[in-house]
């Protein structure tokens, strides 16, 4: 079983090891991960929509370029597992097929939650549990509150160095000067 797992985690382990030579705040690593082409995307943000990222974190994350410049800074902090989970739990809450209730939750759980996952989130040892025992029998608040807590960590935690963070100030300024 360790051995079906090396390739996996390898290509993790390299994939953080490639992103040290690119690691910088700078907004033009923003733009690069944008969802859609970058100069397009940024000429529809405008400043009042990324200056409301700073209102909330649940508003930031309602906004696909708050996710998508949210995730570019948790990428240079090597936590982006964090929003990860958090958006694969949302997307799992959506599921209606029983059948596919029951792989997706063990998909997400061999993911992000069990001990040594590939991508495994910073959880306390009892929703771990907790959430290894809703495993038994899935159902759609299954990671309720195993994603709880890593909002939480990253409303308090990420969430703030974000706002501060030279990526978001240069995306502000970017727009106004833009705008100007």
């Amino acid at each position: 079983m360790a051995a079906l797992l090396m390739p996996r985690r390898n290509k993790g382990m390299r994939t953080r090891l490639g992103c040290l030579s690119h690691k910088s705040d700078s907004c033009s690593d923003f733009t690069a991960i944008l969802p859609d082409k970058p100069n397009r995307a940024l000429k529809r943000l405008s400043t009042e929509e990324a200056t409301r990222w700073a209102d909330s974190f649940d508003v930031l994350l309602s906004h696909k370029y708050g996710v998508a410049a949210f995730r570019a800074f948790l990428k240079t902090e090597f936590s982006e597992e964090n929003l990860e989970f958090w958006l694969a739990c949302e997307e799992f809450k959506k599921t209606r097929s029983t059948a596919k209730l029951v792989s997706k939750a063990h998909r997400i759980f061999e993911e992000f939650v069990d001990v040594q996952a590939p991508r495994e989130v910073n959880i306390d040892f009892q929703t771990r549990e907790a959430t290894r025992k809703n495993m038994q029998e899935p159902s759609l608040t299954c990671f309720d509150q195993a994603q709880g807590k890593v909002h939480s960590l990253m409303e308090k935690d990420s969430y703030p160095r974000f706002l501060r963070s030279k990526m978001y100030l240069d995306l502000l300024s970017q727009n106004q000067r833009r705008l100007s």
